[in-house]
């Protein structure tokens, strides 16, 4: 989604789209412009209210009859890894992650397409270019950074795309190799955000939606506690216990 508005005090609804997560659902979104003045702290208060990023946009799902798509972040300092999550951590011990400027690489692209390839090649994603790559990476109005995770033989095996917020860190997108299923990546990724998070005093890392029947998205809610947004209050995740419309 690239905009041409100027205009950060309205917003826009796009038209139905099938939904990505749910099946025989449509999907409508409320997006608002990013590109314009202290670009920062409107992205901060958006988000805060559940809005993620795309390019220069603001989103937020606005669904007819369905309000299943439901913000979730994480409070880092009161996250504690479980056993499998400290297994993940000793397993990928050898990995170090730079935080780099948004600029798209082609070493970057080569890992995105082999991800998509393997794991989405049913998802809109799938047929990106590299420009198209480029784009998405470097087209931002606001404080961006990329996660990079390499190797020993610095060999790039993980890339995470992240905003910096006034209360945390918002992971935008994450891809990594496909061919190293032992390492856990995408799950590994979260936890380095995690400590990133913590490192910078801050307290939040936006997961962006938490969707209860979506095996995209339940992952989420393994990293507890969890705080997810409902009726306008960020409150503690029971996943077990999910509130209303989170079905």
């Amino acid at each position: 989604m690239v905009s041409s508005l100027r205009h950060s005090q309205f917003f826009y609804t796009t038209a139905p789209l099938p939904c990505p997560y749910l099946p025989n659902r449509t999907e409508r979104k409320i997006i608002a412009d990013l590109a314009v003045p202290q670009a920062d702290a409107l992205h901060s208060r958006l988000s805060r209210a559940g809005f993620r990023r795309s390019h220069t946009l603001a989103y937020a799902p606005m669904c007819e009859n369905c309000t299943a798509c439901i913000p979730i972040r994480l409070p880092v300092n009161r996250f504690t890894p479980d056993r499998t999550q400290k297994r993940t951590i000793r397993r990928n011990a050898d990995l170090r992650a730079t935080l780099v400027p948004p600029l798209a690489t082609p070493e970057q692209y080569a890992l995105f397409a082999r991800y998509q390839d393997t794991r989405h090649t049913d998802g809109e994603m799938a047929s990106m270019t590299a420009t198209e790559y480029r784009t998405m990476v470097e087209d931002t109005p606001v404080q961006t950074l990329l996660a990079e995770f390499r190797t020993a033989e610095q060999t790039l095996i993980a890339t995470c795309l992240i905003d910096q917020l006034e209360d945390g860190l918002s992971a935008v997108y994450s891809f990594y190799e496909p061919d190293a299923p032992q390492r856990s990546l995408g799950s590994f990724v979260i936890l380095a955000l995690i400590e990133k998070t913590k490192s910078l005093g801050l307290p939040y890392l936006y997961l962006g939606y938490w969707v209860r029947g979506s095996a995209k998205m339940t992952y989420k809610s393994r990293y507890r506690p969890a705080e997810i947004l409902h009726h306008g209050t960020w409150q503690d995740l029971n996943p077990e216990h999910p509130p209303e419309g989170a079905e």
